[in-house]
């Protein structure tokens, strides 16, 4: 059976402020989660991930709290709306830590993929490598701001 969370943790050298505004912000967004993003800020809102090589990818917001919660529920398949069966919840929380900030994220909902079970330990592992990429490209772009 595939592993059903993902979670990873990071401190960024910039104020919680900076970093929520990184996060969702689509100017911000797309300088280190794909190529191009589009972010309808509140409960329900859309949200539009674009990758080159990996096409768009359909979100919708679920909760906002600033500066130090956000989730949202986005869809595994390129093109296709967020419903479940074919979705995963993440969930970004924040926390002062020092001059800096702690970010957290958790994704979970793999195991109600409507795939097979390889599928899903597939999902998991790319979706694992993904984070640790993508939360290197959002450190690295905050700090940068935050100089």
């Amino acid at each position: 059976m595939a592993a059903d969370r993902i979670e990873r943790e990071i401190i960024i050298d910039a104020s919680q402020e900076q970093v929520w505004a990184v996060l969702t912000e689509a100017d911000h967004v797309a300088r280190w989660f794909g190529d191009s993003a589009r972010v309808d800020l509140r409960p329900g809102g859309k949200m539009v991930f674009g990758w080159k090589e990996h096409g768009s990818h359909y979100a919708r917001v679920e909760k906002v709290e600033p500066p130090g919660f956000f989730s949202y529920r986005w869809a595994r398949t390129p093109g296709a709306e967020p419903v479940a069966g074919n979705s995963t919840l993440v969930e970004f929380t924040l926390a002062a830590e020092g001059s800096g900030t702690r970010l957290r994220v958790v994704e979970t909902g793999f195991a109600n993929l409507d795939v097979s079970e390889e599928e899903k330990g597939t999902a998991v592992k790319q979706n694992t490598e993904g984070w640790v990429a993508e939360l290197g490209e959002l450190q690295e772009y905050a700090e940068r701001l935050a100089a």
